[in-house]
């Protein structure tokens, strides 16, 4: 295998699964490499060692998340200027001001109050598949959890949720033509959720209430109420980020105790383990596979020579599999102690939602390892057709349901 061969831009690539063989070559002979782009692109760096994603991600005077944008193509005026008001690509002091809004509502208290109410949810997610013998996991479990939970805690109603999972589906899978068959199906998607947005604010300013959405219209940057769209790019990136990253880890986690059975049975013996399995989980598959940056300033690194203005790509699946840092990488340890994966990033742009994240996860898990036994596939597992997203989109699943 050469370095030649390699082919991140192509999602293609990722249907099967995240080509680790290509990251662990690029760690060994170039872990700063310069990708070529398709279709006259200028190219990227692509980093793939752990230390150069927390370099990049705690330096964003250098590697900026607002010059170009967080994925990779290169996008024209208008759109980046669309872009540009989604706090995912916010530079400081811009990005901690906007952060500040919503802070309060992911603190590990805030959280801890949500516990009953998602136990509750959880035991209900399994009651309606667990005598039916086999499920969809991905629609029919994994997404049920993230998906009410974000949309409670964003005030809108049961009868709207699905569709916002649908929409948000679109959004994310821009590269699968499950989801989407040209650019105009992303701006229709995104046009809905905005128009959706505005329904939202407007039922809240006539009903405030316990929600983000009141947070937001009473929010101030700068002294200033947010406008019109950067509410609607503030309730776009929450309904989002809220759905896909927590369902995706929950599909790769079950597909992971299902492939490693003996770790599935040792976590049944000892649910203590749930905590460290959950971060092995987001480790082993973690949700995105990459995030940009657009170099600021010329900055050398390991020996190479970014100029001002690259695109500088970070590889979340290969940093958590450096062998400078995890002992046995490709091995699925639901004790591995210590493990400090970069799932959710680090840095300003650390996710948000991690706490709730985690929480979730851990419920959901102890749900299914409660209510359902001797689970294996039932058939092929569909990915998701992203270099963005590590992400399943069909897990056909049967079980035995546990005896009570």
């Amino acid at each position: 295998m050469k370095l030649s061969e390699i082919d991140l831009a192509n999602p293609d690539n990722f249907i099967e699964a995240v080509p680790h063989q290509w990251f662990e070559l690029l760690r060994r002979e170039a872990p700063v490499y310069w990708h070529d782009e398709p279709d006259d692109g200028p190219g990227f760096w692509v980093l793939s060692k752990y230390d150069d994603l927390r370099y990049a991600s705690k330096n964003p005077e250098i590697f900026s998340s607002w010059a170009g944008g967080t994925n990779i193509p290169t996008l024209d005026d208008e759109e980046l200027g669309r872009m540009q008001a989604i706090m995912i690509n916010m530079d400081p002091p811009q990005h901690r001001q906007f952060r500040q809004i919503v802070n309060k509502a992911f603190t590990p208290r805030m959280v801890n109050n949500l516990i009953p109410s998602v136990e509750a949810l959880a035991q209900r997610i399994l009651d309606d598949v667990v005598e039916k013998g086999e499920c969809e996991f991905v629609d029919e479990v994994a997404s049920q959890m993230p998906m009410e939970v974000i949309c409670e805690m964003m005030g809108i109603p049961q009868e709207d949720r699905r569709r916002i999972y649908d929409l948000s589906n679109c959004m994310i899978g821009f590269d699968d033509p499950d989801f989407q068959s040209s650019q105009e199906d992303a701006q229709i998607a995104s046009a809905e959720i905005f128009m959706y947005a505005g329904k939202v604010a407007e039922r809240a300013r006539r009903k405030p209430g316990d929600d983000l959405a009141t947070a937001l219209l009473a929010a101030e940057v700068d002294g200033q109420k947010l406008t019109e769209f950067e509410f609607n790019s503030f309730f776009m990136l929450l309904a989002i980020a809220g759905n896909e990253t927590t369902r995706t880890v929950t599909v790769n986690g079950l597909l992971q105790l299902i492939q490693n059975p003996e770790q599935m049975r040792r976590l049944r013996n000892n649910p203590s383990l749930l905590e460290s399995a959950v971060e092995e989980m987001l480790r082993y598959a973690p949700p995105v596979n990459h995030f940009r940056r657009t170099a600021l300033e010329d900055v050398e690194l390991r020996g190479e020579k970014i100029r001002a203005g690259d695109k500088v790509t970070l590889w979340y699946p290969s940093a958590n599999r450096d062998e400078d840092v995890f002992d046995e990488p490709n091995v699925f340890d639901i004790t591995r102690e210590p493990n400090p994966h970069l799932a959710f990033g680090i840095g300003e742009h650390y996710c948000l939602g991690a706490n709730l994240a985690r929480m979730e996860l851990r419920i959901i898990f102890g749900e299914i390892l409660k209510r359902l036994e001797d689970v294996e596939l039932a058939g092929p597992v569909r990915r998701l057709r992203s270099n963005f997203i590590n992400g399943v989109k069909e897990m056909k699943i049967r079980y035995r349901p546990a005896a009570s």
